[in-house]
């Protein structure tokens, strides 16, 4: 096997993008129409990854709903491309409830979960929307404030699974009992459809004990004297970052060892991305470790309901729902907008500071390409200048945002690029759609933030506009989404 010259971080990246970074003078052209820097967004990728999560449904299950989670992307592309696929959505705002009705999508389409205050669930029972109750207080405002005459459409949230971490959403197994009388107190004003739950966890041994449990509290429900007919998994379904996860391995190995001082510094400023060295060793689980993930959405989906439950016989998820006539729904985020955004920076200069370390820095802040406090362990892609060739060989540098302050490191680990960049050369961050682009967003120091455009791959190349211009073509739509319901 030939021997690695610099550990590197592959990124997966989506044929269509692909294609769209290698056409010449692509990239260049959006940006010489919209500057830089700029999130761009693929909403065929999206289109893509909604076919195979149907397919997988389609597979297991007669009666099924997604609905795509808008939180992940502000993107009205996105949105779009998921009404006029026949799909709904779970919203969580107001300004995302409205967002959703702009763009098509009826009341009877659209879910809304995460906690709601007054206001908030005045405007939502008046609307006819699904809510999914996230408290005992949601449910019984609720209550008191639905008309009989137009019943309001409600999922219980439940939480508190065994051997599951605690979560600050859904009402606990232990008090599911006071949600059962409310909603047998007041039938005549809500709607019940269901319970839900969500589960921030990519093991399929949790999930099957989160619908076991939802399952148990269906059957409580009919002794109550209600009919719900809807068992929602939620969403959770993880992303593949990496192309190559030996690679991906190689460099975690070589992080580790810089950290004991045995290689190379490959970390800026001591961090330890969570690690912690004990008795010359490295320990504990880095906060990049979704990065090393390898099993895609649908694996995880098709794991889920085929596994079987002990409590039915060994039947599995999708046959049990099938025979008691219950309606899946589910609230696929990152899964369905996976692959389909990047973000495109230039270089603005590249400096030398501490011990003949290299500094490379951007027209972008850190906030611009990854929420909150994880670290993109994914290699961007360098797009030298038109009369620029590749020279010289690879380089470790550290990335560096525009903001006045020292945490503004866009990678706190050192990142190999093929060769040294130089200004106005640009870097493309892959797979950036899900929360990386708008989760912490901010205008700090008085810059913008970066306009979202969305590409086009037509027969005779591809096309750009602005997010909020784009309009769907009516191939988008492929297999219609089965429930009573939708």
């Amino acid at each position: 096997m030939t021997p690695i010259v610099a550990p590197t971080l592959p990124p997966k990246i989506h044929p269509l993008v692909r294609a769209f970074l290698g056409t010449p003078g692509a990239v260049q052209n959006a940006l010489a129409g919209f500057g830089s820097p700029v999130h761009v967004v693929f909403p065929q990728v999206f289109a893509d990854n909604l076919v195979r999560f149907r397919t997988v449904l389609e597979g297991q299950l007669s009666r099924y709903r997604i609905c795509y989670a808008h939180k992940v992307n502000q993107s009205r592309a996105f949105v779009r491309t998921a009404e006029q696929a026949g799909i709904a959505i779970d919203v969580c705002s107001r300004a995302e409830v409205a967002g959703a009705v702009e763009a098509g999508f009826g009341a009877e389409r659209i879910e809304v979960t995460g906690p709601k205050g007054e206001v908030f669930l005045r405007e939502l029972i008046d609307a006819g929307a699904t809510i999914s109750v996230d408290n005992l207080w949601e449910l019984r405002r609720v209550a008191e404030l639905a008309d009989e005459a137009a019943p309001v459409p409600v999922l219980v949230r439940v939480s508190g699974f065994p051997a599951t971490p605690v979560s600050r959403f859904g009402i606990p197994l232990t008090r599911v009992d006071e949600a059962l009388e409310v909603l047998a107190a007041h039938r005549g004003r809500i709607a019940f459809r269901g319970f839900a739950f969500h589960i921030d966890s990519g093991e399929t041994v949790e999930r099957v004990r989160a619908v076991q449990a939802c399952l148990a509290l269906t059957e409580r429900a009919y002794g109550h004297g209600l009919t719900p007919t809807v068992l929602n998994v939620g969403g959770g379904f993880r992303q593949v970052f990496t192309a190559d996860a030996d690679e991906f391995d190689r460099y975690v190995v070589a992080l580790r060892e810089s950290l004991l001082g045995r290689a190379e510094p490959m970390t800026w400023g001591g961090n330890t991305f969570g690690f912690h060295i004990e008795g010359g060793a490295v320990h504990g689980t880095p906060v990049f470790h979704k990065y090393a993930n390898t099993v895609p959405a649908t694996r995880m989906l098709t794991d889920l309901l085929t596994a079987g439950l002990d409590q039915h016989g060994g039947r599995t998820v999708a046959q049990v729902a099938q025979e008691n006539l219950l309606d899946i729904w589910l609230e696929p985020g990152k899964a369905l907008v996976d692959h389909a955004g990047i973000t495109v920076a230039r270089v603005e200069f590249v400096k030398e500071v501490a011990v003949g370390t290299t500094l490379v820095n951007l027209d972008i802040s850190r906030d611009t390409v990854t929420p909150a406090d994880q670290e993109v362990m994914v290699d961007p892609v360098l797009l030298p200048g038109a009369d620029r060739a590749d020279s010289g060989g690879p380089v470790g540098v550290f990335l560096a945002g525009r903001l006045c302050l020292e945490r503004d490191l866009i990678t706190n680990h050192k990142v190999w690029l093929p060769h040294r960049p130089r200004p106005g050369d640009l870097l493309v961050f892959p797979n950036t759609a899900a929360y990386h682009m708008d989760l912490s967003a901010a205008s700090a120091s008085m810059h913008p933030v970066p306009p979202k455009l969305a590409v086009t791959q037509r027969a005779d190349g591809f096309t750009v506009c602005h997010d909020r211009e784009y309009e769907p073509a009516m191939t988008v739509a492929a297999l219609p989404s089965r429930s009573r319901r939708s």
